[in-house]
């Protein structure tokens, strides 16, 4: 791909280094006593004593400080000792430069178009679903409008899942912000009241039919980006043909080692996932994309 020195999007929070600490914030019970105690002569010494030792050690002195005032809320531990490599930040940079791409190419085909953050952790992350390690993998979280990945995950398609390549990265983050796009249309609220509605089995039906129309708004996103910018070379689509297959429940399935269970299937399986795609990079046309009433998947 074409992409270095490219526009970079400014949707980008950048939280590597950063653990996530999802508690419940400060005990309402506890709190007249403890703005007391911070106020007194006592509690000027200790937060003077926690100041020096965070000067000291390198740490964060707002994480004590939190600590002490109830247990951690919504809040995030930095490891002092963190420092991403130069190939980490060359991701972080590509990552900027796909997330703008999407925001250029649909805010042209959708009015009052929403741009997402792209959240970038390490480890493990905090989102308002819910806290996620990861080994969860990239993804979209519809309540704060979200993307969420790991770096580390493009090493884990290129070694694990033997997928590697710059536009499979760009079609993984493509098909989160199509999530997001689903979410601003109600889709993905369709889909998720009918939790506990129908069987487990039917549910998962539903779930694959909204990821392999995630997969079809990425191509769809990479038609129009290659009609307006020009990015993608000789191999990039086989790229992202191959993680498409890579990720596909069945394929998936029997490298787990077990059987092949498709009542289980939560994703579409790879020929499904890599026929989406293309359908939506060959016809660019949204209407093209409404797997909820195709019949054939």
């Amino acid at each position: 791909m074409k992409w270095q020195g490219r526009k970079k999007s400014s949707n980008i929070d950048d939280r590597r280094g950063q653990s996530g600490s999802g508690g419940g914030g400060i005990n309402p019970m506890l709190l007249g006593p403890l703005i007391k105690i911070l106020f007194s002569k006592t509690g000027l010494v200790i937060v003077g004593i926690v100041i020096v030792f965070s000067v000291v050690t390198g740490t964060n002195p707002l994480n004590f400080i939190g600590g002490f005032l109830g247990g951690g809320g919504q809040g995030f531990t930095t490891e002092s000792s963190y420092q991403p490599s130069a190939e980490e930040d060359e991701l972080a940079e590509f990552s900027s430069v796909i997330l703008a791409d999407t925001e250029l190419i649909w805010n042209q085909l959708l009015e009052d178009y929403r741009e997402p953050t792209l959240v970038l952790f390490s480890r493990s992350v905090s989102s308002a679903c819910g806290n996620a390690s990861a080994a969860t993998g990239p993804f979209y979280c519809p309540a704060d409008e979200k993307l969420y990945i790991d770096l580390s995950f493009f090493e884990d398609m290129a070694l694990k899942l033997n997928a590697p390549g710059d536009f499979a990265q760009a079609y993984v983050i493509a098909h989160e912000v199509g999530h997001h796009i689903q979410n601003l249309m109600g889709i993905t609220d369709e889909v998720q009241s009918l939790r506990g509605q129908v069987s487990q089995s039917e549910y998962n039906q539903y779930s694959v039919r909204l990821e392999l129309q995630a997969d079809f708004l990425a191509g769809v996103w990479a038609h129009h980006s290659q009609k307006t910018s020009g990015m993608m070379e000789q191999g990039d689509l086989q790229e992202a043909l191959n993680a498409a297959n890579a990720i596909g429940d069945d394929r998936l399935q029997k490298r787990s080692g077990g059987d092949v269970v498709p009542d289980s299937f939560t994703h579409g399986t790879s020929e499904q996932r890599m026929r989406w795609f293309k359908k939506g990079f060959e016809t660019g046309e949204l209407r093209q994309g409404d797997t909820f009433k195709a019949e054939d998947l």
